[in-house]
């Protein structure tokens, strides 16, 4: 993980948010994380836990579910983006590629690509053309098939077009909301090895992943959510190792402590 400065803020700085969905539901209480530059966090729990809800408030994108806000603060690099709109997030480097791909099945792959740099304001067509060829390069399928429709695509080559589209607006964090889901593991092993990639480059990572063993090899810290909540939170390493991530989110009986 690349090191920041010591008087740079992190990345992204999320402070006791609580977020409503109407007037009555209640999706996260106080719930607080850090991602720091250059970072891979993951938030693991199970449906309905509030992590699409958080990315969602981070994103700016939570008013688009009739979410809203209540308490807290959220800020990135310094900057606050709770209230702020999504493309207000996006210019400020923050991109969320939402869950289930929602990629645009009559457009060319192309066309698909190009659409994720619109809105960030006057970006020279030398600085599109070389986010475009970073993402081909990171997926060559997607090279060879950027006149085909999107809706034509695999699910695994769909994941990878919504996460290059959201690479196009150079993110410096990146928000995925469940990237593995229903593809076959070889393709669970390639998004993987694409996440490694992008945050090698120096891209921060906020991932919210029902694959908790890859969730947790690829991140630096982890937390855990149950019904809104924080129950968990440490290294991903240490994380892994206990008795109650072993056993919900990693199908392993814990250790029997009262064995010879």
């Amino acid at each position: 993980m690349p090191e920041a400065p010591p008087d740079e803020p992190p990345a992204l700085h999320v402070e006791n948010v609580d977020v409503t969905y109407g007037r009555a539901v209640s999706a996260l209480r106080s719930v607080s994380l850090t991602v720091p530059h250059g970072a891979v966090v993951a938030l693991l729990g199970a449906n309905g836990a509030g992590k699409t809800t958080l990315l969602r408030a981070v994103s700016g994108t939570l008013r688009l579910h009739r979410g809203a806000i209540t308490a807290g603060r959220i800020r990135y690099g310094g900057t606050a983006l709770d209230g702020r709109d999504p493309v207000a997030a996006v210019r400020a480097g923050v991109v969320q590629v939402p869950e289930g791909r929602r990629v645009f099945a009559g457009l060319s792959v192309d066309e698909n690509l190009r659409s994720g740099g619109l809105g960030l304001g006057r970006r020279g067509r030398a600085q599109v053309q070389e986010a475009r060829d970073r993402v081909l390069a990171l997926f060559p399928r997607l090279a060879e098939r950027t006149g085909q429709a999107a809706g034509l695509l695999s699910g695994g080559e769909q994941q990878m077009l919504a996460i290059g589209r959201a690479l196009m607006a150079a993110p410096r964090l990146l928000l995925l909301d469940e990237p593995s889901l229903g593809l076959a593991p070889r393709m669970v092993h390639r998004i993987a090895e694409v996440i490694r990639e992008i945050n090698g480059q120096g891209t921060a990572v906020l991932l919210v992943e029902q694959n908790a063993g890859m969730a947790l090899s690829l991140a630096d810290h982890a937390h855990v959510l149950e019904v809104g909540e924080t129950r968990l939170s440490g290294p991903a390493g240490e994380l892994a190792r206990t008795d109650a991530v072993r056993r919900l989110y990693l199908g392993e009986a814990a250790e029997d402590q009262g064995a010879a």
